[in-house]
C-alpha cells in the first residue's frame, strides 16, 4: 500500500533484504574475521613499531647523555691535568729561579772575595814597590850626603802622597 504508492515491489524488497542479510552473514563468517584479524595484527605491528621507535629514541637520548657525561668528565680530567702540569711547571720554574739566584749569589760573593783579595794583594805589591822606590830614593839621597832626619822626612812625605798608604809615624824624633 504505502510501498506500492511509491512504486516499490514488496517481494523484491523482501528478497533484497534476505540477500543483504545472507551476504552479511557470509561476509561475517568467512571474510570479516580474517579482515579484523589482519587489522588487529597490523595495529599490533604499528604499536610495536611505535614502541620500538620510542625505545630507540630513549636509548639514543640515554647514549647521548652518557656521551655528554663522558665528554664532561674527560674535559674535567684534561683541565685538572693541565692545572697540575701548570702547577708543576711553575714550581719547577720557581725552584730553578731560586737555584739560579743562589748560584748567582755564590758566584757574586766569590767574585767579591776574589776582588778584595786581589785588591789587597795589589795594595801590598804597591806598598812593596813604593817601599822599594822609597829605599832607592833614600839610597840616592844618602849618597848625596843627607842626614837621617831629612831622609826619614822625605820617605814619609813620599808615602803620604801614595794613595792607600799612611805614614807609620815610627822613627820620628
Amino acid at each position: 500500500m504505502v510501498f506500492e504508492a511509491f512504486g516499490v515491489d514488496l517481494a523484491k524488497l523482501a528478497f533484497q533484504i534476505i540477500n543483504f542479510l545472507l551476504l552479511l552473514y557470509l561476509l561475517n563468517r568467512f571474510l570479516l574475521k580474517r579482515v579484523l584479524a589482519f587489522l588487529d595484527e597490523r595495529q599490533a605491528r604499528i604499536a610495536k613499531g611505535l614502541e620500538d621507535a620510542e625505545s630507540a629514541a630513549r636509548d639514543r637520548e640515554l647514549a647521548r647523555a652518557e656521551r655528554e657525561a663522558a665528554l664532561d668528565e674527560a674535559r674535567k680530567e684534561a683541565a685538572a691535568m693541565i692545572a697540575r702540569a701548570t702547577k708543576m711547571a711553575e714550581e719547577s720554574r720557581a725552584e730553578t729561579v731560586a737555584a739560579a739566584k743562589a748560584e748567582a749569589e755564590k758566584v757574586t760573593a766569590r767574585a767579591r772575595a776574589e776582588i778584595v783579595a786581589e785588591k789587597e794583594k795589589a795594595i801590598a805589591e804597591l806598598r812593596t814597590q813604593v817601599a822599594d822606590l822609597a829605599l832607592d830614593a833614600a839610597a840616592r839621597l844618602v849618597r848625596s850626603e843627607m842626614n837621617a832626619k831629612t831622609q826619614r822626612r822625605l820617605v814619609e812625605e813620599f808615602l803620604a802622597e801614595v794613595p792607600g798608604t799612611k805614614p807609620s809615624g815610627k822613627g820620628r824624633n
